[in-house]
């Protein structure tokens, strides 16, 4: 199986995906993630001879949030100790965070899916 890295972001009306291998870039729109992996899939077994292929997704913070819009932005900003006003921002696209301030925010959202994980709930 081979494991390629899959970044998704935001397009016009839709999401854009992209990945390479070896010398292609191969890049695609689609109304969801699914839809891109299934068209990345057929396309690296045609014009690459690969099958059996896994995505790493990687989003960018605009879309992430957008794509996972159940989650609230300000809580998990200020989980991160982060201004909850700039990572607004940062999900509205209208600022860009710093490698660092988007490592930050990924290691809070795997804490808190961790934290979610262990959950036990009983009626």
């Amino acid at each position: 199986m081979k494991k390629l890295v899959l970044i998704i972001e935001k397009g016009d009306g839709e999401l854009w995906g992209r990945t390479e291998y070896k010398d292609h870039l191969m890049v695609e729109s689609a109304a969801t993630v699914e839809a891109i992996e299934k068209t990345l899939k057929k396309l690296l077994q045609k014009q690459c001879d690969l099958d059996h292929v896994e995505f790493e997704i990687r989003y960018d913070l605009q879309t992430f949030f957008e794509q996972h819009d159940y989650l609230k932005v300000s809580s998990i900003a200020k989980y991160a100790g982060l201004n909850p006003g700039l990572v607004r921002q940062y999900s509205s696209g209208v600022k860009h965070p710093s490698a660092e301030q988007a490592k930050k925010i990924e290691l809070t959202i795997h804490k808190l899916a961790t934290e979610l994980q262990s959950v036990s709930l009983f009626a």
